[in-house]
C-alpha cells in the first residue's frame, strides 16, 4: 500500500488514505481505500471517475444494489489474494 490521497474532513482537517485496491466492475472503475492513520478500521469502497485534467475524482455509491456488488467483488478479491 503505498499510493495515497489526501482527504479534507468537515473542519479542514487533512486525512491521509492508502489505496488498498484498484478494480473494475462492468467497465466502471472502483478504489479500496483505507485510513492510513487507523490500519484496523472501516476499508471505503468509492467509484474512481477522472476529471477533464485526467486527474482521479473519488465518489460515493450511492446506489445500494450497485454497493453491494462492489463490496461482493472486493471481498472475493480479497480472499483472492490471501490464498
Amino acid at each position: 500500500m503505498t499510493e495515497k490521497h489526501v482527504f479534507y474532513d468537515e473542519l479542514g482537517n487533512e486525512i491521509e488514505f492508502f489505496v488498498k485496491a484498484k478494480f473494475t466492475l462492468d467497465d466502471t472503475d472502483y478504489v479500496a481505500l483505507l485510513n492510513a492513520d487507523q490500519l484496523d478500521t472501516l476499508t471505503y469502497l468509492l467509484k474512481l471517475d477522472m476529471d477533464e485534467n485526467g486527474d482521479p475524482i473519488f465518489t460515493t455509491i450511492d446506489d445500494e444494489e450497485e454497493f453491494e456488488e462492489v463490496k461482493t467483488a472486493y471481498e472475493e478479491l480479497s480472499r483472492d489474494h490471501l490464498q
